[in-house]
């Protein structure tokens, strides 16, 4: 009971301080939407870059990938930490200058405001709005069910799932509510050090206590041979291509990544920073998925539900840097719970709640009434995303890569309308709607169901010649929007000018 007590107080008072360093950034933040959201487009080269690291770092990460490298291997590197993190900083470049650019010139704060204004059309904003919120519901999900967890193991089962859950849930709203990107950011930073310090600091502690990497890699090699060699069993060549690609594609399109393109200070940190991101990614990944990894030959034993990380630290740490771990992933949760929660409440109020109101002829919406909307929805979101982790049967890898797929569908009807100025509306309507009707096919089993009820066995295939839905569907999309773009004009209203960008000063 005693280390129980140790362990939750640790986590408590590590809140605690996130939560100070939020009331401080508060204090500094001016009432109007491009700080709230964006920090007056300020952020310099370590902030940007840790927070937009912070912001990856989420229960998938500390949690899931692990737990794969336990169950099948440490070939999850190659997705996460190598392909993954190259892919990611190219498209932060190709895809996230141009939007800066953009951004800059005309003051956009949301993919749906910089999307709508080009092709003139509320409902394309409200369609993309849309979509992200959808996608964005598992993956906060994601982080109540990893906190969840996570307190489970660390206490052995004496705090119950529930209180985990729900304990972020009401942090993360609290947060949400009392900082704004400049808070987030700060604390981002903070916690992506104190994160990478920790599981570096976990892997020399349990390598020191088994008689170092030789020693552990060689009880994996002894209790799995097939664990150290390449493209064996879940890992082939079209699973680590698909999963890698399509959750690069999907990071990019998430609206609290997406909108910190849009943050950067100047052209010289983004060149930074998107170069930095591959050496930072392989910095976490590696140890952390080795962690997994390593278990499995040590012959660590993990609970019916649990993850691998608390078990191993259980057995091989004292209790309090056990807790300092689980801290840090927890810091990790909170750090990606609260930039979705923002970003989400920027989508709602300025790409849903505004244009709707504009649309139904209410007028002009005021900060007071827009704030309050803001707020609400993010409780609302929160609170019913709390309620889903409780009965979702998914592991955090399925979670995650649901989401990460949904995002990624809309990367290349966006990045086709960044570039290519023939792109239409109706080009770009066929493109997102599109590829997001086959995703979710696939995904949910809307058309098992509904063959059922009619006393048919029919069922869509799970892979394509080993290919996803998720890569499929992410090429039905940029074919669709191509296709559709070459067979209609430009609708009134569209401005193939929008994204003009020669001229702008980007120091």
């Amino acid at each position: 009971m005693a280390d129980t007590a140790l362990q939750l107080g640790i986590v408590g008072a590590y809140m605690v301080v996130a939560l100070a360093v939020g009331v401080v950034a508060y204090r500094l933040t001016e009432r109007n939407a491009e700080d709230y959201y964006l920090a007056s487009r300020t952020l310099g080269t370590v902030v940007l870059l840790f927070t937009t690291f912070a912001t990856l770092l989420s229960a998938f990460t500390f949690f899931g990938g692990p737990n794969l490298a336990f169950s099948a291997g440490p070939e999850w590197i190659l997705v996460m930490g190598l392909m993954d993190g190259i892919v990611f900083a190219v498209l932060w470049y190709v895809l996230g200058y141009k939007q800066w650019l953009v951004g800059k010139r005309h003051g956009y704060v949301t993919l749906g405001e910089m999307l709508g204004d080009r092709f003139g059309s509320t409902r394309l904003r409200v369609l993309v709005a849309g979509v992200s919120l959808v996608w964005l519901f598992p993956y906060v999900m994601l982080q109540q069910k990893g906190a969840g967890q996570a307190i489970v193991g660390l206490t052995d089962g004496q705090i119950p799932f529930w209180v985990g859950a729900g304990g972020i849930t009401l942090f993360m709203i609290l947060y949400v509510a009392v900082s704004g990107m400049r808070g987030v950011a700060w604390t981002d930073t903070i916690q992506g050090l104190f994160m990478l310090s920790l599981v570096w600091a976990a892997v020399a502690w349990i390598l020191t206590s088994v008689g170092g990497a030789g020693a552990a890699t060689a009880a994996v090699a002894e209790s799995d041979p097939e664990f150290l060699a390449l493209g064996g069993g879940l890992y082939t060549r079209q699973y680590i291509v698909s999963t890698a690609v399509s959750i690069a594609f999907g990071v990019t399109m998430f609206p609290q990544i997406n909108q910190r393109f849009f943050a950067a200070g100047s052209k010289t940190v983004f060149k930074r920073t998107f170069a930095l991101w591959p050496i930072l990614v392989l910095l976490l990944f590696v140890p952390a998925f080795m962690l997994g990894s390593w278990a499995a030959g040590l012959g660590v034993t993990v609970p019916e539900g649990g993850n691998v990380v608390p078990a191993l630290l259980g057995e091989y740490t004292p209790a309090w840097f056990a807790a300092l771990v689980i801290a840090g992933a927890m810091a990790a949760m909170m750090s990606s719970s609260d930039s979705m929660l923002l970003s989400g409440s920027s989508y709602l109020t300025r790409d849903v709640y505004r244009p709707l109101k504009r649309a139904f002829g209410s007028g002009e919406t005021d900060d007071a009434r827009e704030t309050l909307v803001a707020r609400a929805g993010v409780v609302a979101f929160a609170a019913l995303s709390f309620v889903a982790s409780l009965y979702s049967p998914g592991t955090l890898v399925q979670i995650g890569d649901t989401a990460f797929s949904g995002f990624a569908q809309l990367t290349l009807p966006v990045a086709l309308a960044l570039y290519w100025r023939g792109t239409t509306r109706d080009g770009m309507y066929a493109g997102v709607v599109g590829s997001q009707l086959f995703y979710v096919l696939h995904v949910f089993p809307v058309v098992e169901t509904l063959a059922g009820l009619a006393g048919l066995a029919v069922s869509l295939p799970t892979a394509y010649l080993g290919w996803t839905p998720g890569i499929i569907g992410i090429l039905l999309g940029a074919v669709l929007t191509v296709a559709v773009s070459l067979a209609t004009s430009a609708a009134p209203g569209e401005n193939r000018a929008a994204y003009q960008v020669d001229g702008v000063e980007a120091d």
